[in-house]
């Protein structure tokens, strides 16, 4: 394993990562830190039979979430990653898009073995994680440096994997891009996030700014953010 690669990346959207990896129909599925949902929608949405539990630690968005009518075959509920409300072997494959890394340092380790609890023997379990890099990891890292935890979350991967917690069967880097209208719209979804807590100066919030548009203005308002996926089997 490595946290980072140096090599050209491909941009990806994400959703075809893994639907290039792994076959979904017909599968009990668990998506953990599902935030806003959006990803979780395109899991539903782009096949037959999936049936997804959606895990939120984040209160303010879980309401948000179970209030969504339009997502039948999903069940959204409230828990931790560290102490999933699900019996063991349940899932024939849990998601974690950029999420292990919100998983408080001293907890990963049980984090993961509960990934590990509730699959199904021989259960995938697809982790995303974002690389300390790029131009929109240098706007975050102004008022929100996360290259500590990002490093425990690699860390505790790659000793699940030393433990034979999990086996790794892919390893893969790529760019996804994400896309912000203004500066507003990033202070909102980004500074204002309920599950972090965020209070910047206006000087600070200036200074973001400017780095921000500098950012957006080179990239035409588009970020490539440097995604690390570990494919692990139970």
């Amino acid at each position: 394993m490595k946290i980072n690669s140096h090599e050209s990346l491909k941009t990806i959207p994400e959703p075809e990562v893994f639907e290039s990896l792994l076959s979904l129909d017909n599968k009990n599925i668990l998506e953990l830190g599902c935030g806003d949902a959006a990803l979780t929608r395109l899991i539903e949405s782009n096949g037959a039979n999936r049936t997804i539990t959606a895990l939120e630690v984040d209160m303010i968005q879980h309401q948000k979430n179970i209030e969504i009518r339009d997502l039948a075959g999903v069940s959204f509920k409230l828990g931790a990653c560290e102490d999933i409300p699900a019996p063991d072997n349940t899932f024939d494959i849990v998601f974690m898009f950029k999420s292990l890394h919100h998983v408080p340092m001293d907890k990963l380790s049980q984090a993961l073995l509960e990934v590990k609890r509730v699959l199904k023997p021989g259960g995938l379990a697809y982790i995303s994680e974002p690389v300390f890099a790029g131009d929109f990891n240098e706007v975050l890292k102004l008022f929100h440096n996360e290259e500590k935890v990002r490093q425990a979350a690699f860390d505790a991967l790659q000793e699940s994997i030393n433990k034979q917690t999990f086996e790794l069967v892919n390893e893969l880097f790529f760019n996804t891009p994400v896309c912000f209208d203004d500066f507003a719209q990033f202070k909102n979804k980004v500074i204002g996030a309920t599950h972090s807590e965020h209070h910047l100066s206006e000087e600070l919030l200036q200074i973001v700014q400017q780095k921000f548009q500098e950012a957006t203005q080179i990239n035409k308002g588009q970020f490539l953010i440097p995604i690390r996926v570990d494919l692990l089997r139970a």
